[in-house]
């Protein structure tokens, strides 16, 4: 078994059910040594950012194909905010166009993956945002 690397919460917000990409990411995620938490299909931006809190992770990841990441992804964003939880990295997958990936970093999003992003490479972003975190927990 993997070295346990960190915590990860995956989450599927909005009214979007198509949750197979969120768990083929929670699963490589596992199997490469993180510790992850699914929430399931249909979550509020609050519900994730609380979710984050309490389970203590040190990245999120959001999966969203309905088209409404201008609109999740800040509410997200800003509920972490109100609890204190910026320090924690979000990651997002999904259909997004460039512009609208370019605006979402420019807001604090770590990385945003798009179908076809190969899986070590999502593991390789989510691992050095984790040991940035610790590192940084520990200074």
């Amino acid at each position: 078994m993997s070295e346990r690397r960190g915590r990860v919460l995956v989450g599927k917000p909005g009214l979007d059910g198509h949750d197979r990409g969120a768990k083929v990411v929670a699963r490589a995620l596992r199997d490469a040594g993180f510790e992850v938490i699914y929430t399931g299909l249909h979550q509020t931006p609050a519900m994730i950012a609380a979710a984050a809190v309490q389970e203590d992770v040190d990245c999120v990841g959001v999966s969203i194909l309905s088209g409404a990441h201008n609109h999740l992804v800040p509410a997200i964003l800003k509920e972490l905010a109100d609890r204190d939880a910026t320090d924690i990295p979000i990651f997002v997958g999904g259909i997004i166009p460039e512009d609208d990936a370019k605006a979402l970093k420019g807001r604090g999003v770590l990385e945003i993956f798009t179908p076809g992003t190969s899986l070590d490479d999502i593991i390789a972003v989510v691992a050095k945002a984790v040991e940035k975190r610790h590192a940084e927990a520990l200074s």
